[in-house]
């Protein structure tokens, strides 16, 4: 059992390795196409021959809508199909290739930690779509610096978090476990057949749980066993998690396994509300233990002593819809984590989508912000300790689609894996009389890139001078020279000046220049200087520096030399203009914030090469009017592309028909279609109109795939992916 394990596990990693490299799908098209290479005006493009055909050739309904063919996020409901997984080409849009962020301090250290768990509605609603969805009014949680872990929870046997969710928290550093549960007679018959056996069983299980980890790239599992279990196997328990957790951290060095308070050491159900004599043997079996919820300060008081010095690897659940006998959820939840606090314990935030669930839909930015809040004061934040730090502030989803400024789509969307990072929320007071105060939140109103941007909207009272707002914690050892960049927009009638504040510490040779010290102590905030003019070496990606950009926004750019320094916080400094000495009210509207090390604008930008397309279907479609029937295309496309380099794909057509060999540009002057946003390399077109070819006629359409650096940097058009596809009707 254990050689079968060590031979999947080495498929799965040639598997991943092909994703990366160019696919070579089973019902692709054999382009006629010269050699590749690179040139200056454009890519080659491949091209691929299709006759139409309606004959149907569904895909497996694990993995795509049955309606549509989307593909979707998925779970595994029996033991039998645990350990019938194997990692298949279908597997790969659940890939995260999102790493996780580098961060301080690091989870490993024993400061208490924050785990949010994620139950809600039994999982898999709109999150599942892996491309996103058309929906209105979604869930999205975005207070990532206050959180550790994130649990993705359902009912299902084996739950798996969507790849959306993964690739949302690793960029901010938060750790991500699926869970395994069981529950009820079928879930006792279930832990029967593999922990009451002999190792081999249980070790099958652990091996199959940790090849999923490894494979999807998140990072470990919940254990929740919530029904009563044999002797024979409550015994193996602790041997199933110790394996687990080996095999685990070999194989996912920072992956955690955790064990909810259900089962006791004789094999009853029993929740105990507390660590103790009854259940330690599973704490000390694995990396951390999660209690019920129907705790009082005496069980906390009581777990000091089991608990030993790993009080962070406890974590004190808290549910917070307040089920039960609870000390305090909804808006009290902050009693019981101060309660959790106070005695050194990590906090287990159970279903804080209640705010989402319970309360009104139109509220519900309002309500998250004052649930997380409250909690403010016993969550210690952590900090990003890497290089590019880009943000946007998309949440992930929206009312339009905005490129760089400029509105390309107008419509409802979500897709968790396009949330950019996500600064600190909150609320200020600037004079004892409430006169003076400063908010941030995000807003769909409007946005530079994505759907969002971050609203920063306040009083400056005559006796305050300037404000400056804490965004972002840090801990990045800064390159000899650092480029900044800021794209703002102020509303309204205020004249506030706008700048970006750093503050500079930890190293005793810290070199500044190019900055301004608002103090002589180290530590403090720094202002950089604007540049007048770029220096040549960004005139590349800064084309409009020094103008007003599109639709009110205005960017300015720096480079600083801060070598041997170490960045901790980026703020934002709003003082009043010059002469004013009257209450100055204002909104700032943030469209980004970039700080990049100046070197990486001298870096290649990635390229899209070896397009193919697979899985294609077709399907006639209503037309108007007299003329040919309309055609509504699926298809994968698949590419290659060094996933480092590129953080992301933009995906366009140009849909058209019409006679003749492909050509090597667009066939007109409009542009492009943008079709959807791609984490992984590959995305499924679902449902594209196109006309139907005339007779002896070939139709055309043209897909450009546009990699999307982690700089935020243009990619010129002539560095992206094309492939067309030429298709005719079936002859009668």
């Amino acid at each position: 059992m254990e050689a079968a394990g060590v031979t999947t596990r080495a498929a799965a990693r040639r598997l991943a390795r092909q994703l990366r490299a160019p696919a070579t799908p089973e019902r692709q098209r054999r382009p006629g196409r010269r050699p590749r290479r690179r040139t200056e005006e454009a890519q080659e493009e491949a091209v691929f021959r299709e006759v139409v055909s309606f004959t149907p050739d569904p895909l497996p309904v694990r993995y795509y809508d049955k309606d549509t063919t989307e593909p979707l996020s998925f779970y595994l409901s029996s033991l039998e199909e645990l350990l019938a997984w194997t990692p298949n080409v279908e597997d790969s849009f659940n890939v995260a290739w999102e790493p996780s962020a580098c961060r301080q301090p690091p989870l490993s250290s024993q400061r208490p930690r924050t785990l949010f768990c994620h139950d809600m509605m039994g999982g898999y609603l709109d999150d599942k779509f892996i491309q996103g969805a058309a929906v209105q009014n979604p869930y999205s949680f975005y207070h990532w610096q206050y959180i550790d872990i994130f649990v993705y929870f359902s009912h299902h046997t084996v739950t798996i978090p969507p790849v959306g969710w993964t690739n949302a928290a690793h960029r901010h550093g938060v750790c991500v476990l699926g869970t395994l549960i069981t529950e009820w007679k079928d879930g006792g018959q279930l832990c029967e057949s593999f922990l009451a056996g002999d190792k081999r069983s249980y070790q099958a299980v652990a091996n199959q749980l940790v090849l999923i980890a490894e494979f999807f790239h998140f990072d470990g599992w919940l254990i929740n066993i919530e029904n009563s279990l044999s002797l024979a196997a409550v015994e193996n328990v602790p041997r199933f998690l110790q394996y687990l957790t080996a095999q685990l951290h070999q194989q996912v060095p920072t992956g955690l396994v955790l064990w909810y308070d259900s089962v006791v050491s004789s094999g009853q159900l029993k929740w105990q509300d507390e660590l103790n004599e009854h259940n330690r043997v599973f704490f000390d079996s694995c990396d951390g233990f999660f209690t019920n919820y129907n705790w009082r300060e005496e069980h906390l008081e009581r777990m000091l002593g089991p608990a030993g010095e790993r009080l962070a690897d406890v974590y004190v659940g808290v549910d917070v819809f307040a089920r039960g006998n609870i000390v305090g959820g909804r808006f009290d939840t902050v009693k019981s984590l101060e309660l959790i606090r106070k005695h050194g314990f990590s906090a287990a935030l159970f279903a804080p989508g209640w705010v989402y669930e319970c309360l009104e839909k139109r509220d519900f930015f309002q309500n998250q912000d004052r649930f997380w809040n409250l909690l403010e004061h016993y969550l210690p934040t952590h900090s990003i300790c890497s290089l590019p730090f880009v943000t946007s502030f998309c949440l992930g989803m929206g009312t339009r689609r905005v490129c760089y400024g400029q509105e390309e789509a107008v419509g409802p969307w979500y897709h968790p894996s396009a949330q950019e990072l996500q600064p600190l929320f909150g609320e200020r007071r600037l004079a004892e009389d409430g006169r003076g105060w400063v908010k941030t939140h995000c807003c769909l109103a409007d946005a530079w890139n994505g759907g969002s941007s971050l609203l920063i909207r306040g009083v400056l009272p005559p006796e305050a001078e300037d404000v400056a707002v804490r965004l972002f914690s840090l801990h990045v050892p800064l390159p000899p020279k650092v480029f900044l960049s800021m794209v703002y927009k102020l509303e309204g009638p205020s004249d506030v000046r706008v700048a970006l504040e750093l503050t500079i510490g930890d190293a005793d040779s810290c070199h500044i220049g190019g900055i301004s010290a608002l103090n002589a102590e180290m530590n403090s905030r720094h202002r950089p200087r604007p540049l007048r003019v770029p220096p040549i070496k960004l005139t590349r990606w800064v084309g409009h520096y020094g103008q007003q950009l599109s639709r009110g926004w205005v960017q300015r750019c720096y480079e600083v030399d801060l070598q041997g320094c170490l960045l901790q916080d980026l703020f934002v400094h709003l003082s009043r203009p010059p002469g004013s000495q009257e209450e100055e009210s204002f909104v700032c509207r943030l469209g980004e914030i970039q700080v990049l090390d100046a070197s990486s604008l001298l870096a290649p930008l990635p390229q899209v090469q070896a397009i193919t397309v697979s899985h294609v279907s077709w399907q006639l479609a209503a037309s108007e009017g007299a003329g040919p029937p309309a055609l509504r295309l699926s298809c994968t496309l698949h590419w290659s592309c060094l996933l480092p380099r590129a953080r992301a794909f933009r995906v366009h057509c140009y849909p058209g028909t019409g006679r003749g060999s492909p050509s090597r540009g667009p066939p007109g002057p409009e542009k492009p279609t943008l079709l959807g946003l791609a984490f992984v390399n590959q995305y499924r077109i679902v449902d594209l109109a196109v006309a139907a070819a005339g007779p002896g006629q070939d139709g055309r359409v043209q897909f450009l795939v546009e990699p999307v650096t982690k700089e935020g940097f243009l990619v010129p058009q002539a560095e992206w992916g094309r492939a067309a596809m030429l298709y005719s009707m079936p002859q009668t």
